[in-house]
């Protein structure tokens, strides 16, 4: 098991804050899958191993999600200083009327109030938009940011799933009008999803400095081989609700050619002496742009699992990469 003394952290990008190389996330998990009591396990082993950046979203099972992260965090007794908390803004959460979704300033400032009360604390840590909106002008979203950062209610902001593009138009609104500006991305990355990480926010990370604490590493499991002969029925994919995620991933054309890669990268496992989920981890974490790799687990035994790809890094060689490189890269996006 790994402890709190052997958690590596890293900076987001060029700002000041530190965050565990490995953190914890609620999506499709708390208030959905698991209850409270598994959820405190989780939270606690988590902290416990040294993670101290807890990922959540308005969206998040309606906003269930944050309401059950944020009696565990008020429960737990944690200095509120040893610990990161996130929300997401775009996607709304009970309702989605017309100003209950979206950027606009109304609801960037309002989702951020309801976040604050769902999960107990004073203030976020971290607060991004969860995807673009194309109806606002960056300008109304980025100085809402701001002036909640102003506020103490955020401390930091940033985007998930935005283009290269929309990241450097929200740089060069902040400085136009001296405004707090975003310091990270969220946005998938794993073995077979890594071209917008790789490659198109590859100018970003020299200037203006961008973190990013990634989520699906493991490929919504497709990393983890519990769907080489297909979607077991206690899968997450067969929960009511989770269709969606189902048929986006089996019905993929390149379905079949990455489940036969994740059997070629499970001997490249074995060699090592590990798990397919450790390697898939521990190979984002090799990337020093990933300031995170955000894990999700139902059980604490699935938490430890991936936890302890930490301890895997090292062993990921440059001839190892070569040949992770070779299986994985032909079925990547």
């Amino acid at each position: 098991m790994i402890s709190g003394m052997d958690m590596l952290y890293r900076r987001v990008g060029s700002s000041g804050l530190k965050v565990s190389a490995l953190s914890f996330g609620a999506w499709v998990t708390f208030g959905k899958q698991v209850g409270d009591p598994v959820a405190k396990q989780l939270l606690h082993a988590a902290y416990d191993a040294g993670v101290n950046f807890f990922d959540n979203a308005e969206t998040y099972a309606d906003g269930q999600a944050e309401i059950v992260m944020g009696h565990i965090l008020r429960e737990s007794g944690w200095p509120r200083d040893t610990y990161l908390v996130s929300s997401k803004v775009f996607f709304g959460a009970e309702h989605e009327g017309p100003n209950q979704v979206g950027l606009s300033r109304k609801h960037v400032v309002e989702a951020c109030h309801a976040a604050l009360q769902r999960l107990q604390v004073d203030y976020l840590d971290l607060y991004y938009c969860h995807r673009p909106d194309p109806e606002v002008p960056i300008e109304e979203t980025a100085r809402a940011m701001h002036d909640l950062i102003t506020q103490g209610k955020a401390l930091y902001w940033g985007t998930s799933e935005w283009s290269a593009a929309e990241i450097r138009t929200a740089h060069e609104v902040c400085a136009r009008h001296h405004l707090h500006h975003p310091i990270v991305e969220q946005p998938q990355y794993n073995l077979f999803h890594r071209t917008r990480v790789e490659q198109e926010y590859a100018p970003l990370y020299q200037a203006p400095g961008l973190g990013t604490t990634i989520w699906s590493p493991l490929a919504t499991g497709l990393l983890t081989g519990k769907y080489n002969d297909g979607v077991p029925s206690d899968s997450r994919l067969n929960a009511a609700g989770m269709e969606w995620l189902r048929d986006r991933l089996t019905g993929d054309p390149a379905f079949a050619r990455r489940i036969a890669a994740v059997k070629e990268l499970a001997a490249i496992a074995a060699e090592l002496g590990t798990s397919l989920p450790r390697l898939g981890v521990a190979w984002c974490l090799k990337n020093p742009h990933v300031s995170s790799v955000i894990l999700g687990a139902s059980r604490p035994a699935q938490l430890q699992e991936n936890l302890g790809a930490l301890a895997l890094v090292d062993q990921l060689t440059p001839a190892v990469m070569k040949r992770i490189d070779a299986i994985s890269r032909p079925v990547a996006d």
